[in-house]
């Protein structure tokens, strides 16, 4: 399945600048949060408040981190007040496969889909049945316990991870004190088809902990859930019917404490029609956004009804995907949104690919229903844009590059201007760069790098835009023996604008990672990252101090596998 397309078109079949990160990749690497597996990406910046566990935004492609969706096993997850997914929650340990879809996808996936869909999958794909426990160790006494259970069959799967994961934690700003962190997590997936076709579903996963930072502590859940039927009504046609339920709940305990509880309750409806070698999609979608707090916003519930629709035309050579939406929001009425794009095949291993877009995103309960004190901003308007990318990509069994140069013009793009304490709308913003990814496997090696640099400029006064790295690299490699492999990744990225426009310099990051089986049963793995520990700094905290980078940490974890 590939996010950027409702149907189970493969990687080399979307017409996207998609990049997929497998879950033998996520184990080597052993991150300790889900934005280490994304970090430097083509594409994608971060801006942290600190490590292990500290606020973290995902920009792609310069849209802001509320302009990216974030799907858990295709049911989207975010805080409303924010308008952000909390990713530095999601539990790293449990996921077994991630897709990062770059460029404008609201025509499938509503809105706040402006820059990009990353979805993380937690639901078991190797066949067989596997069981295991994996129990780590390293330094600012951090632990993490694992317990694995999946079985996949036929007609079946199941999949149940619990995760425990803790740390004294580093100190998140300069001179500052150690912030600890702990989470604890679990998943489940099942999944069964019946004779006559029919399969029904169910999924879950809820992570629960505390996290400190400079000035208190948070109590938080993530939480998804999920329950879905597909059948089919003819060979030709198939439906599903999805219902979700998500959570994101705070407890801010600080000198401004306050609770933020999020809960949205989706209802998804496709269609699936086949015709010769083109596929259709019609659909339905009704999301309801409920805030629970103890502070005072002036509304708490918000609804949203679309329809939508895909084409997938396929003229041997030549692809061509069609798609469109209409969401009708509570706050702002109806929005139509559509998407065209153009692939052709030069030869087997050559294909070329042009898109166009538009996408739209409704400012947040944060942006336009807070007291003004608190920031908020009744006036706001959505923001929009047309997005266009091209793309040429080759692929020759062992090895493949590509390259994508895109362009999004914004308009009343939404921003924090720290000056005047409240979000306010840009009139026009122009976003544009060029990805270049390439990668190389045979049964020894593993190579994979990826580059991006971009442009993003307020057009109203040519300033850049803030948080955002203009030039970003990361290399991963791989060394695989008969029964260890060693590892490194190198990324770099350059400097990037804070709130009060103060440079915050760029830097580099060095890790190494190595792993051996002992036995046909147990299993060794050491990671060390930032290598040189060396401290970076990520965001501005206030005045000239500034939140930082985790020094060098190492963990050591031991793996048994009870079935294989």
């Amino acid at each position: 399945m590939v996010t950027a397309t409702l149907g189970p078109k493969t990687v080399g079949e979307s017409l996207s600048s998609v990049t997929t990160i497998e879950e033998a990749e996520i184990r080597r690497q052993q991150p300790k949060d889900f934005q280490d597996v994304i970090v430097s990406r083509p594409g994608i910046a971060i801006s942290a408040n600190g490590s292990l566990g500290k606020n973290a935004t995902v920009l792609i492609r310069g849209h802001e981190s509320d302009g990216t969706v974030l799907l858990v096993n295709g049911i989207r997850i975010r805080s409303v007040t924010s308008g952000s997914p909390a990713w530095h929650y999601l539990p790293p340990q449990l996921i077994n496969r991630v897709e990062i879809v770059r460029g404008s996808r609201s025509s499938l996936y509503g809105a706040d889909a402006m820059g990009g869909v990353v979805q993380a999958y937690t639901a078991p794909e190797s066949e067989g049945s596997k069981g295991w426990v994996e129990v780590g160790a390293g330094n600012l006494d951090t632990q993490n316990y694992t317990l694995g259970l999946s079985s996949v069959e036929e007609n079946s799967s199941l999949g149940v991870g619990i995760n425990r994961f803790r740390t004294d934690g580093a100190p998140v700003v300069e001179n500052g004190d150690d912030k600890s962190y702990d989470n604890t997590s679990g998943s489940f997936n099942a999944s069964y088809e019946f004779s006559n076709g029919v399969r029904a579903y169910m999924t879950y996963l809820g992570a629960e902990g505390r996290s400190e930072y400079e000035g208190g502590y948070n109590d938080y859940l993530f939480q998804v859930a999920g329950v879905g039927v597909d059948f089919p009504l003819t060979d030709h046609w198939r439906t599903s019917l999805q219902f979700s339920d998500a959570r994101d709940e705070l407890d801010d305990v600080s000198a401004f404490p306050g609770e933020y509880n999020t809960n949205t309750r989706t209802s998804r409806l496709e269609n699936w029609f086949t015709v010769g070698t083109h596929e259709f999609v019609l659909g339905a979608e009704t999301m309801t956004d409920r805030l629970d707090s103890t502070q005072s916003f002036t509304e708490d519930k918000r609804g949203n009804d679309a329809y939508f629709g895909q084409a997938l035309f396929n003229f041997g050579p030549t692809e061509l995907h069609l798609s469109a939406r209409s969401d009708d929001n509570d706050a702002f009425g109806t929005h139509e949104t559509w998407g065209a794009s153009y692939g052709y095949r030069i030869d087997s291993s050559h294909r070329l690919r042009a898109s166009v877009g538009t996408a739209f995103k409704v400012p947040t309960f944060l942006d336009l229903y807070a007291p003004p004190a608190w920031g908020g901003n009744p006036d706001l308007e959505p923001e929009e844009s047309t997005s266009y990318e091209i793309g040429m990509e080759g692929n020759y069994g062992n090895w493949f590059w590509d390259v994508a140069l895109y362009q999004s013009d914004v308009d009343q793009l939404i921003i924090f201007d720290n000056t005047q304490f409240r979000s306010l709308n840009v009139k026009e913003a122009r976003l544009r760069g060029i990805e270049v990814s390439a990668g190389w496997q045979n049964s020894d090696w593993t190579v994979r790098a990826g580059a991006s640099a971009g442009d993003y400029e307020d057009r109203e006064d040519g300033s850049t835009l803030i948080r955002r790295p203009e030039q970003t690299v990361r290399l991963d490699v791989d060394r695989h023996f008969d029964d260890w492999y060693v590892g490194t990744t190198l990324r770099a990225e350059s400097h990037r604008y804070s709130y009060e426009r103060k440079r915050i310099p760029g830097y580099g990051n060095w890790d190494l990672r190595a792993g051996v089986s002992l036995a046909d049963q147990w299993s060794v793995k050491l990671t060390v990252d930032n290598v040189l520990d060396e401290e970076h700094r990520l965001a501005q905290y206030s005045g000239d101090q500034y939140f930082i980078s985790t020094g060098r940490t190492a963990m050591l974890s031991v793996r048994y596998d009870f079935l294989q």
